[in-house]
């Protein structure tokens, strides 16, 4: 099978597979275990989220508009443009991560001091070439999060003082092929967790620097 084919217009970013998928993930609409030909999302502002929208909906019925009513759906604030993508092989294992990465209402796990209005968040797309039963989906899906965290740690950005490790919004989605013969280890020792945690933590990070560095002050060089 070839490689997802990526879909990159106004304000919708998603990964079309050439066949049926298996994917879990907790998105706002199509949670848990699902197949599908797509994993896409969506960006919003504000002002398309007032008080009393239902954000399920909002989504739904956008994504359904540009073809993709039946993908695993997520929402970001975060231009979609400025996507970033990474892929990782082990033995004849390969995975592929797309990632989009804001971290303006980003904290550190178990904190809950830090409130803020700002919108942020962290959505990836992950793709591994092997299928995968039950068991081995959720190890993926953990390995994929090990990296997405371990990519924001060293990234070195801080809140009161404490290193971040995520945002209050993240979101995940771990596709691999549809087999009854799915493998049921996905760990850090496998070919599998490598290539999955490869993949995350190159996308994830690369789009970390990149918003980063969009924040940095610009200093403008003076005569005389």
């Amino acid at each position: 099978m070839r490689l997802p084919e990526l879909h990159c217009r106004n304000d919708v970013l998603a990964l079309r597979f050439e066949e049926e998928q298996w994917v879990l993930s907790w998105s706002l609409t199509r949670p848990g275990f699902v197949r599908t030909r797509a994993i896409a999302w969506l960006r919003v502002a504000d002002v398309d989220l007032p008080i009393g929208i239902d954000p399920r909906m909002l989504l739904g019925e956008r994504l359904g508009r540009a073809g993709f009513g039946d993908a695993v759906q997520m929402m970001t604030s975060r231009d979609v443009s400025k996507y970033h993508q990474a892929r990782s092989e082990c033995g004849e294992t390969f995975a592929c991560c797309l990632a989009t990465v804001g971290l303006a209402n980003a904290c550190r796990v178990g904190d809950r001091s830090f409130a803020s209005k700002a919108v942020g968040t962290i959505n990836l797309a992950v793709y591994v070439n092997r299928p995968l039963d039950q068991a081995g989906m959720i190890e993926a899906l953990s390995i994929a999060t090990e990296a997405r965290t371990a990519a924001v740690m060293d990234l070195g950005w801080r809140r009161d003082g404490a290193v971040v490790t995520g945002t209050g919004t993240d979101c995940i989605a771990m596709a691999c092929p549809i087999s009854p013969d799915g493998e049921s280890f996905a760990g850090l020792h496998t070919d599998v967790g490598a290539a999955i945690g490869g993949s995350v933590y190159r996308a994830v990070h690369a789009g970390g620097l990149e918003w980063i560095a969009e924040r940095k002050p610009v200093v403008k060089e003076t005569q005389g």
